[in-house]
C-alpha cells in the first residue's frame, strides 16, 4: 500500500468527507498536508505517496506518479501502475479510518491533477468531486471523457494562464474534452502560473461545499 499523510478531525463521525489529495511530480505525501487548514473542517485529509522515484526521470529528490513524454502525454506503463497502486490504495483505505468515510473527493496538483482526473474516469462512479489543479487529461488509452464516465461525478478544474509547465491550452482541450461529454465542470483560469493560487484554493472550497450541499439536499429528498 502506498505510504500516506493523513488528518482525522477531533470528533469525526461516520459520513464524514473524505479529501484524498496526490502531489506533484518530484514532491512528497506531506506536500498537500499544508492545503487541509483551508479545506472543509469537518473532512478527513489524505495523502499518499506516489509510486516511482522522481530522481531517475530528472525530477528531483522526491517523488512522481509516471515519467512525463511531453504535451499530454504519460509514459503508459508508469501511469497505468499508478492507477492500479492508487485505485489499490483508495480500496484498503476505508478499513483503516476511524469512521466509515463519506463523499470521496479526490483531487491535486500537477502530476496529481492529472492522475485525480484520469481515476475518476477510470472508475465510473466511484469519485463523487474531483479537483484538478494545474493538470491535464491525460492521452492514455485508458482515459475517455466519454458521458458514461462522467457521469455520477462533479469536477473542479483551475488552471493558470501563464502556467509554463502545462500550457493553458491543454486545459482549454480539457475543458472542451469534458463538456461534449456532459460533465458536471467547473473550469476557472486564473492569472498565475504553475502554482496552487490562494484565490484558486478559496474557489475549489466553495464550489466543493455547494456541491456536498447538493448532495446532502437530494439524498434527504429521496427518503
Amino acid at each position: 500500500m502506498l505510504r500516506y499523510d493523513q488528518y482525522i478531525p477531533a470528533g469525526a463521525r461516520d459520513g464524514a468527507p473524505l479529501i484524498v489529495l496526490l502531489h506533484g511530480r518530484g514532491s512528497h505525501k506531506g506536500d498537500l498536508m499544508g492545503l487541509q487548514p483551508y479545506l472543509l473542517p469537518e473532512a478527513m485529509v489524505v495523502s499518499p505517496e506516489a509510486p516511482f522515484p522522481g530522481e531517475p526521470w530528472g525530477y528531483g529528490p522526491g517523488w512522481a506518479w509516471y515519467r512525463f513524454l511531453g504535451r499530454n502525454r504519460p509514459e503508459p506503463e508508469s501511469f497505468a501502475a499508478s492507477l492500479e497502486q492508487l485505485h489499490a490504495f483508495l480500496t484498503e483505505l476505508p478499513r483503516r479510518l476511524p469512521v466509515r468515510p463519506g463523499p470521496l473527493i479526490l483531487g491535486g496538483f500537477s502530476q496529481g491533477g492529472t492522475v485525480s482526473l484520469a481515476y475518476a474516469l477510470c472508475h465510473p462512479g466511484a469519485v463523487q468531486f474531483v479537483i484538478n489543479f494545474s493538470g491535464f487529461l491525460a492521452d492514455h488509452p485508458s482515459v475517455q471523457a466519454t458521458p458514461d464516465r462522467v457521469r455520477g461525478t462533479r469536477f473542479f478544474w483551475g488552471h493558470g494562464t501563464q502556467d509554463p509547465a502545462i500550457p493553458f491550452a491543454l486545459a482549454a482541450e480539457g475543458w472542451q474534452a469534458l463538456a461534449q461529454a456532459g460533465a458536471d465542470l467547473t473550469a476557472r483560469d486564473y492569472p498565475i502560473g504553475h502554482w496552487i493560487d490562494p484565490g484558486e484554493l478559496q474557489d475549489a472550497v466553495v464550489w466543493l461545499r455547494q456541491g456536498l450541499g447538493r448532495t446532502e439536499q437530494g439524498a434527504g429528498e429521496s427518503q
